[in-house]
């Protein structure tokens, strides 16, 4: 897991670097969750935060990347099992398109790595809808899959902040 966290630190700095002369935003965000399909069984809701990296490619399309925290409440009955939460790091690229007036469509995919004893990366894919109000404030709406020996998905959320 030491290995995994010090890759992404190192991607993460070298992504900061490349961008830091181009056209792009960076936003961090809150994220929150509703477990759908099999994992609405065992949690209550997702929580977490995330950062994430819109570059102008062309005209209303942005390259994007984000990397985030996501913590799964496991529901009380299977606490005494599971413990309280199941934690993962996505990491996420992909491609959002403005339609106009700030509506925009995304769609990611990625990996998530588990923060738990043996729980693995899982493949993401996240497509989803959103609007900028323009005033660096951003809402975006999405259905997100992790699929590594079954899926976990959740319609999630995120409250972004562009600086």
């Amino acid at each position: 897991m030491k290995k995994v966290l010090l890759v992404l630190t190192v991607l993460c700095g070298l992504s900061i670097s490349a961008f830091a002369q181009s056209s792009g935003k960076w936003s961090i965000g809150l994220e929150g969750g509703f477990p759908t399909g099999d994992a609405k069984q065992a949690y209550n809701a997702v929580v977490g935060a995330s950062i994430k990296y819109d570059h102008n490619i062309a005209t209303n399309t942005f390259l994007t990347g984000s990397v985030g925290y996501n913590a799964f409440l496991v529901k009380s009955q299977y606490k005494s099992i599971a413990g309280s939460t199941d934690g993962a790091i996505p990491v996420k690229a992909g491609l959002k398109y403005f339609f106009g007036s700030g509506f925009y469509g995304e769609g990611q995919l990625g990996a998530a790595f588990s923060t738990e004893s043996g729980g693995g990366t899982a493949f993401v894919y996240a497509p989803g809808i959103g609007y900028d109000f323009g005033s660096g404030v951003d809402l975006g709406v999405r259905y997100e899959a992790w699929s590594k020996d079954g899926t976990i998905s959740q319609i999630g959320l995120r409250l972004g902040f562009s600086f």
